[in-house]
């Protein structure tokens, strides 16, 4: 690794581990749900109130999907939320093994700090020791979510949660995001912050910042 090496690498989850739709018309389809005529009914901002409640676990899953059917006016019926909502996670992108086991091979623990939900969490990070569609994440050190810190970036109390639980704070916590906002945040916060194509190979993208080679 050029230079000092990290004390702690953290991860966003959506765009940088997780692949993800990045839009309500391409989770729509992944779903099996015919989106024409009706792709955007409720622009993203208009969405966010939701969004942000369901993410810093004020409202269930039951109450998120009742407010975005009666946002939309009846443009999707709950069953097509739940399912569209389901089919939002995609898998994990390829070459993460190496990541790891560049991270391990280093010594350098890491975390997860993700805006998420309690039903993608689930998925993500599912209790036991079952098979698992996300293999990689299992490997994270210090898993923080959004729905169960009650904090949601770019808010400072979530990076400092996260500092509050690791011990790690300052230059040498090294944080990646695919979204601008988060990464001004984690600056602020004292961190080394860089953004992710989600477009491209984040893996590699990830290994390039962090100078270490993946076998």
């Amino acid at each position: 690794m050029a230079g000092p090496s990290p004390s702690l690498v953290v991860f966003d989850l959506g765009g940088v581990l997780v692949r993800i739709a990045r839009t309500w018309a391409e989770a729509s389809r992944a779903a099996g749900i015919d989106p024409t005529g009706r792709d955007d009914p409720l622009p993203p901002a208009a969405r966010e109130p939701w969004v942000h409640a369901y993410e810093t676990g004020a409202i269930d899953r039951a109450a998120f999907v009742d407010g975005l059917v009666r946002a939309m006016d009846g443009a999707y019926a709950p069953a097509e939320v739940v399912r569209i909502h389901d089919a939002w996670l995609f898998g994990e992108y390829a070459g993460l093994h190496r990541l790891f086991d560049a991270l391990d091979g280093a010594g350098v623990e890491t975390a997860v700090l993700s805006n998420t939900n309690e039903a993608h969490w689930a998925r993500m990070f599912p209790a036991g020791a079952g098979p698992s569609a996300f293999p990689s994440l299992r490997r994270v050190r210090h898993p923080h979510a959004s729905h169960l810190l009650r904090a949601r970036k770019p808010d400072a109390a979530s990076f400092r949660a996260v500092e509050a639980a690791t011990g790690r704070r300052g230059e040498g916590v090294v944080f990646f995001d695919d979204l601008p906002d988060n990464v001004r945040g984690a600056r602020r916060a004292g961190w080394t912050a860089h953004l992710v194509d989600p477009a491209g190979d984040p893996a590699a993208q990830m290994l390039a910042r962090l100078g270490l080679a993946g076998a």
